[in-house]
Protein backbone atom coordinates (compact mmCIF):
# COMPACT_ATOMS: atom_id res chain seq x y z
CA UNK A 1 0.00 0.00 0.00
CA UNK A 2 1.05 3.29 -0.82
CA UNK A 3 2.40 6.03 2.11
CA UNK A 4 -0.90 8.31 2.82
CA UNK A 5 -0.56 11.78 3.65
CA UNK A 6 -3.83 13.60 4.53
CA UNK A 7 -3.69 17.51 4.10
CA UNK A 8 -6.47 19.20 5.88
CA UNK A 9 -7.11 22.60 7.06
CA UNK A 10 -8.12 24.07 10.71
CA UNK A 11 -9.73 20.99 12.68
CA UNK A 12 -11.48 23.76 14.44
CA UNK A 13 -13.60 24.80 11.24
CA UNK A 14 -12.85 22.36 8.43
CA UNK A 15 -16.06 20.02 8.37
CA UNK A 16 -14.83 18.78 4.84
CA UNK A 17 -11.11 17.67 6.59
CA UNK A 18 -13.12 15.95 9.49
CA UNK A 19 -14.43 13.09 7.15
CA UNK A 20 -11.52 11.60 5.92
CA UNK A 21 -9.68 12.09 8.78
CA UNK A 22 -12.02 10.30 10.54
CA UNK A 23 -12.18 7.43 8.60
CA UNK A 24 -8.57 6.54 8.83
CA UNK A 25 -8.26 6.83 12.65
CA UNK A 26 -11.58 4.85 12.67
CA UNK A 27 -9.84 1.61 10.47
CA UNK A 28 -6.71 2.23 12.11
CA UNK A 29 -4.72 3.19 8.84
CA UNK A 30 -1.50 4.42 8.83
CA UNK A 31 -1.05 8.13 7.33
CA UNK A 32 0.61 11.13 7.70
CA UNK A 33 -1.06 14.63 9.00
CA UNK A 34 -0.60 18.15 6.80
CA UNK A 35 -1.96 20.80 8.28
CA UNK A 36 -2.89 24.07 6.29
CA UNK A 37 -4.11 27.18 7.79
CA UNK A 38 -7.03 28.38 5.75
CA UNK A 39 -8.19 31.78 4.50
CA UNK A 40 -4.73 33.52 5.29
CA UNK A 41 -2.48 34.74 2.34
CA UNK A 42 -0.32 31.78 1.94
CA UNK A 43 -3.39 29.57 1.96
CA UNK A 44 -3.47 29.18 -1.76
CA UNK A 45 0.62 28.50 -2.23
CA UNK A 46 0.43 25.87 0.41
CA UNK A 47 -1.95 24.22 -1.63
CA UNK A 48 -1.49 24.99 -5.00
CA UNK A 49 1.10 21.55 -5.47
CA UNK A 50 -1.73 19.61 -4.62
CA UNK A 51 -4.29 20.80 -7.81
CA UNK A 52 -7.29 20.85 -5.54
CA UNK A 53 -8.22 24.63 -6.32
CA UNK A 54 -7.11 25.74 -3.19
CA UNK A 55 -9.64 23.25 -1.36
CA UNK A 56 -9.18 20.77 1.15
CA UNK A 57 -8.87 17.86 2.11
CA UNK A 58 -5.98 16.25 -0.13
CA UNK A 59 -5.22 12.74 0.06
CA UNK A 60 -1.69 11.83 -1.59
CA UNK A 61 -1.09 8.43 -2.54
CA UNK A 62 3.08 8.07 -3.10
CA UNK A 63 2.78 9.73 -6.54
CA UNK A 64 -1.30 10.37 -7.15
CA UNK A 65 -3.59 12.42 -5.57
CA UNK A 66 -7.29 12.39 -4.58
CA UNK A 67 -8.97 15.52 -3.30
CA UNK A 68 -12.65 16.32 -2.54
CA UNK A 69 -13.90 14.49 0.69
CA UNK A 70 -16.20 11.68 -0.64
CA UNK A 71 -13.54 10.95 -3.27
CA UNK A 72 -10.75 10.52 -0.69
CA UNK A 73 -13.35 8.10 1.34
CA UNK A 74 -14.52 6.06 -1.84
CA UNK A 75 -10.52 5.75 -2.71
CA UNK A 76 -9.66 4.33 1.04
CA UNK A 77 -12.57 2.19 0.97
CA UNK A 78 -11.68 0.87 -2.28
CA UNK A 79 -8.01 0.36 -1.45
CA UNK A 80 -8.08 -0.48 2.25
CA UNK A 81 -11.60 -2.55 3.35
CA UNK A 82 -12.21 -4.34 -0.43
CA UNK A 83 -14.92 -1.73 -1.06
CA UNK A 84 -17.15 -2.29 2.59
CA UNK A 85 -16.92 1.29 3.69
CA UNK A 86 -20.36 0.86 1.79
CA UNK A 87 -22.57 -1.59 3.83
CA UNK A 88 -22.56 -4.93 2.29
CA UNK A 89 -26.47 -5.15 1.56
CA UNK A 90 -27.08 -3.86 -1.84
CA UNK A 91 -30.37 -1.94 -0.35
CA UNK A 92 -28.30 -0.35 2.52
CA UNK A 93 -25.74 0.30 0.22
CA UNK A 94 -27.83 1.98 -1.82
CA UNK A 95 -29.32 3.99 0.70
CA UNK A 96 -25.86 4.88 2.43
CA UNK A 97 -24.71 6.39 -0.96
CA UNK A 98 -27.71 8.28 -1.26
CA UNK A 99 -27.74 9.66 1.68
CA UNK A 100 -24.06 10.61 1.48
CA UNK A 101 -24.37 12.12 -1.91
CA UNK A 102 -27.22 14.10 -0.59
CA UNK A 103 -25.24 15.59 2.57
CA UNK A 104 -22.54 16.32 -0.17
CA UNK A 105 -24.48 18.18 -2.51
CA UNK A 106 -27.25 19.67 -0.07
CA UNK A 107 -28.03 21.53 3.39
CA UNK A 108 -26.56 25.11 2.43
CA UNK A 109 -28.86 26.87 4.75
CA UNK A 110 -27.17 24.56 8.05
CA UNK A 111 -23.77 25.00 6.63
CA UNK A 112 -24.08 28.75 6.25
CA UNK A 113 -26.14 29.45 9.38
CA UNK A 114 -24.33 26.74 11.57
CA UNK A 115 -20.72 26.43 10.75
CA UNK A 116 -18.44 23.75 12.49
CA UNK A 117 -16.52 24.93 15.54
CA UNK A 118 -15.27 23.07 18.06
CA UNK A 119 -14.12 25.59 20.55
CA UNK A 120 -17.97 27.32 21.52
CA UNK A 121 -21.13 26.21 22.48
CA UNK A 122 -23.95 28.07 20.85
CA UNK A 123 -27.73 28.35 21.85
CA UNK A 124 -30.21 28.93 19.19
CA UNK A 125 -32.69 31.83 19.64
CA UNK A 126 -34.63 31.49 16.35
CA UNK A 127 -34.67 29.49 13.49
CA UNK A 128 -35.23 29.85 9.81
CA UNK A 129 -37.75 28.08 8.14
CA UNK A 130 -34.65 27.04 5.50
CA UNK A 131 -32.42 25.73 8.32
CA UNK A 132 -35.32 24.21 10.00
CA UNK A 133 -35.82 22.12 6.97
CA UNK A 134 -32.26 21.09 6.83
CA UNK A 135 -32.36 19.67 10.47
CA UNK A 136 -35.68 18.44 9.56
CA UNK A 137 -34.19 16.35 6.79
CA UNK A 138 -30.94 14.89 8.29
CA UNK A 139 -33.06 13.37 11.10
CA UNK A 140 -35.46 11.60 8.69
CA UNK A 141 -32.43 10.23 7.06
CA UNK A 142 -30.83 9.15 10.69
CA UNK A 143 -33.92 7.76 12.08
CA UNK A 144 -35.29 6.29 8.10
CA UNK A 145 -31.10 4.14 8.41
CA UNK A 146 -31.52 3.57 12.05
CA UNK A 147 -35.00 1.63 12.04
CA UNK A 148 -34.42 -0.49 8.96
CA UNK A 149 -30.40 -0.99 9.32
CA UNK A 150 -29.54 -0.38 12.73
CA UNK A 151 -30.09 -3.39 14.29
CA UNK A 152 -26.82 -4.61 14.23
CA UNK A 153 -24.90 -1.65 16.04
CA UNK A 154 -25.24 1.57 16.66
CA UNK A 155 -24.15 3.44 13.22
CA UNK A 156 -26.23 4.56 10.77
CA UNK A 157 -26.18 1.26 8.80
CA UNK A 158 -25.52 -0.91 12.30
CA UNK A 159 -21.28 -0.85 10.93
CA UNK A 160 -19.40 1.95 10.66
CA UNK A 161 -19.42 3.23 6.91
CA UNK A 162 -18.68 6.43 4.73
CA UNK A 163 -22.04 7.56 5.68
CA UNK A 164 -20.84 8.23 9.24
CA UNK A 165 -17.80 9.59 8.32
CA UNK A 166 -19.78 12.57 5.98
CA UNK A 167 -22.92 12.80 8.64
CA UNK A 168 -19.75 13.59 11.70
CA UNK A 169 -19.50 17.23 11.00
CA UNK A 170 -23.49 17.22 11.53
CA UNK A 171 -23.44 15.86 14.92
CA UNK A 172 -20.53 18.69 16.06
CA UNK A 173 -22.67 21.11 14.72
CA UNK A 174 -25.82 19.93 16.28
CA UNK A 175 -23.85 19.16 19.92
CA UNK A 176 -22.15 22.48 19.74
CA UNK A 177 -25.51 24.74 18.54
CA UNK A 178 -27.28 22.68 21.16
CA UNK A 179 -30.12 21.48 18.66
CA UNK A 180 -33.16 20.06 20.18
CA UNK A 181 -33.02 16.39 19.78
CA UNK A 182 -35.20 12.99 20.71
CA UNK A 183 -34.09 10.20 21.79
CA UNK A 184 -32.86 8.16 19.65
CA UNK A 185 -30.98 10.91 17.62
CA UNK A 186 -29.56 12.04 21.02
CA UNK A 187 -28.33 7.92 21.13
CA UNK A 188 -26.30 8.41 17.55
CA UNK A 189 -24.78 11.78 18.31
CA UNK A 190 -23.49 10.57 21.86
CA UNK A 191 -22.22 7.33 19.48
CA UNK A 192 -20.11 9.81 16.99
CA UNK A 193 -18.83 11.96 20.29
CA UNK A 194 -17.66 9.31 22.39
CA UNK A 195 -15.41 8.18 19.40
CA UNK A 196 -11.64 8.51 20.70
CA UNK A 197 -10.51 9.88 17.39
CA UNK A 198 -13.52 12.57 17.05
CA UNK A 199 -12.18 13.59 20.90
CA UNK A 200 -9.23 14.06 19.85
CA UNK A 201 -9.97 15.96 17.01
CA UNK A 202 -11.90 17.96 19.03
CA UNK A 203 -9.55 18.85 21.87
CA UNK A 204 -7.29 19.90 19.11
CA UNK A 205 -9.84 21.95 17.37
CA UNK A 206 -9.93 23.63 20.90
CA UNK A 207 -6.24 24.46 21.40
CA UNK A 208 -5.92 26.11 17.83
CA UNK A 209 -6.19 29.61 17.97
CA UNK A 210 -6.82 31.27 14.55
CA UNK A 211 -9.64 32.62 14.11
CA UNK A 212 -11.98 32.11 10.88
CA UNK A 213 -14.24 35.25 11.39
CA UNK A 214 -17.21 33.76 8.65
CA UNK A 215 -17.09 30.80 10.87
CA UNK A 216 -17.88 32.69 14.00
CA UNK A 217 -21.14 33.24 15.09
CA UNK A 218 -21.60 36.46 17.69
CA UNK A 219 -23.87 37.75 20.10
CA UNK A 220 -22.58 35.93 23.78
CA UNK A 221 -23.23 32.60 22.16
CA UNK A 222 -26.77 34.08 21.22
CA UNK A 223 -27.36 33.84 17.75
CA UNK A 224 -30.67 34.48 15.91
CA UNK A 225 -30.95 33.27 12.34
CA UNK A 226 -33.10 35.33 10.28
CA UNK A 227 -32.35 34.32 6.49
Amino acid sequence: MPDLTLVIGNKNYSSWSLRPWFFLRYHQIPFKEVNVQLFTASTAQALEPYGSNAKVPVLTLDEGIVWDSLAILETLSEMYLGGKGWPVDVNARALARSISYEMHSSFQSLRDALPMNCRKQYTIKNISPTLQADIVRIKYLWAKCRRQYGSKGEWLFGEFSIADAMFAPVVLRFHGYNIELNTEERGYVQTVLTQPCIQAWMAAGVLETAVIDNDEVANGGQYSICN
